[in-house]
C-alpha cells in the first residue's frame, strides 16, 4: 500500500511554527504518514526568494514531535557537509526518543554552494568525489552508533572513538536512512549498500529506470531490494477542477521567475481525478511513499483535499 507524505517548504511570517503546527496537525486528521522538512538555511531560488524565512530542521523537527502522536518525521535531506556525521546521529536519536520512535533519517551529498559560503563551511565547496565520500563515511559512522552503544570509526575524513550514544533508539537498528539523490553509477550503490530507502525526481519512466540500476546494485550485494522503500518528492497542485488547478498555477508563474518548463517538471498539477491518475503512474513505476511540497505554506482547508484526493490510491 502506498504512503504519502507532506513537505512543509513554506515558512510564511508571522508566526511560522504556528502555521506549521497546524498544518503538521491537519496533515495527521488528514490521514498523511509522514512530515519532511528541507535541511536548508536560505530558501531556493526561483521557486521563494532567497531572504524568504527558513527555519533550522532538526530544531523545527523536534518541536513538531512534540505536538503530534502518530506522523513520522524527518529531513529531506541532510547536507553531510553541514554536520559531523556522530553528532548527526545523535541529533536523528533524540529526535527518534522525543517522537516514540517516529524519526526518518534523510541524508545526501550537499550541494548548495550559496550556503556553504555563507554559514562559514569552507572556502570551496569539495567535489562531488569527496561528497559522494564522505557521504559513504558517514552512513558507516551513523550505521555503528544506531547498532551499538558505543562505536569507532576511522576513515579518510571523519573519526569517531568511543561515540556513545545513549539513550538509544526507540526503533530497532535506528531510524530508517533514507539516501537522496540518483546518480547511477556511486549514489544507488550506497542505497544498495546502506539505505533503507532512496529518494527520487522525475516522472515515472525516469523512475523506473533508476529503480532498475538499484535493482542491479542490490544483485551485486546480495541485498534484497524489496528492504528498500522507493519514495518521490515532487510539488502538487490539487484544484476543485482541472481549470481551477490551471489557474493556480498561471498565477503562481505570473508572480514568480520560475520558467514553466521548470513548475512542471517538479509539479504534479490538476483536478483530484487528473492528480490521482499521475500520482498511479508514479506509483505503478514502483514508488511505494510519495512526499509532496507546496508554496503556500499547506493550508488546513488545502491539506485536508490533498488527503482526500489521495485516498483512493491507497
Amino acid at each position: 500500500m502506498p504512503r504519502f507524505g507532506l513537505q512543509l517548504a513554506s515558512f510564511l511570517e508571522p508566526d511560522f511554527f504556528t502555521r506549521a503546527t497546524v498544518s503538521a496537525a491537519t496533515a495527521e486528521q488528514a490521514g498523511f504518514d509522514s512530515l519532511w522538512v528541507m535541511d536548508h538555511f536560505h530558501q531556493l531560488p526561483p521557486m521563494m526568494a532567497r531572504d524568504a524565512p527558513m527555519p533550522e530542521a532538526y530544531t523545527t523537527l523536534a518541536a513538531l514531535a512534540a505536538v503530534t502522536e502518530r506522523i513520522e518525521l524527518g529531513a529531506l535531506v541532510t547536507g553531510i557537509t553541514y554536520r559531523n556525521p556522530a553528532l548527526l546521529a545523535k541529533m536523528a536519536t533524540t529526535l527518534d526518543v522525543i517522537s516514540g520512535g517516529r524519526a526518518w533519517l534523510g541524508v545526501g551529498a550537499s550541494w548548495n554552494e550559496d550556503e556553504f559560503h555563507a554559514y562559514g563551511f569552507g572556502d570551496e565547496l569539495p567535489s562531488i568525489k569527496e561528497r559522494l565520500d564522505r557521504l559513504e563515511e558517514t552512513l558507516q559512522i551513523l550505521r555503528g552508533m544506531m547498532r551499538e552503544t558505543e562505536s569507532s570509526f576511522s576513515g579518510a575524513y571523519y573519526r569517531t572513538r568511543g561515540a556513545l550514544n545513549i539513550p538509544p533508539p526507540v526503533r530497532d537498528g535506528g531510524p530508517p536512512i533514507l539516501i537522496g539523490g540518483s546518480g547511477e553509477k556511486r549514489l544507488l550503490k550506497l542505497v544498495a549498500t546502506y539505505g533503507d530507502a532512496c529518494n527520487l525526481f522525475g516522472d515515472p519512466a525516469t523512475v523506473r529506470q533508476k529503480l532498475e540500476v538499484l535493482d542491479q546494485h542490490c544483485r551485486a550485494v546480495r541485498r534484497d531490494p524489496e528492504e528498500i522503500e522507493g519514495t518521490h518528492l515532487g510539488g502538487l497542485v490539487v484544484g476543485e477542477n482541472d481549470a481551477d488547478a490551471a489557474k493556480i498555477r498561471e498565477r503562481f508563474l505570473s508572480q514568480s521567475q520560475v520558467e514553466p518548463e521548470f513548475f512542471d517538471g517538479f509539479f504534479t498539477v490538476g483536478g483530484p481525478e487528473r492528480v490521482r491518475d499521475q500520482v498511479a503512474e508514479l506509483i505503478d513505476a514502483g514508488l511505494e511513499h510519495l512526499m509532496f511540497f507546496d508554496l503556500n505554506g499547506w493550508e488546513p482547508e488545502y491539506v485536508m483535499r490533498a488527503g482526500e484526493t489521495l485516498a483512493p490510491l491507497r
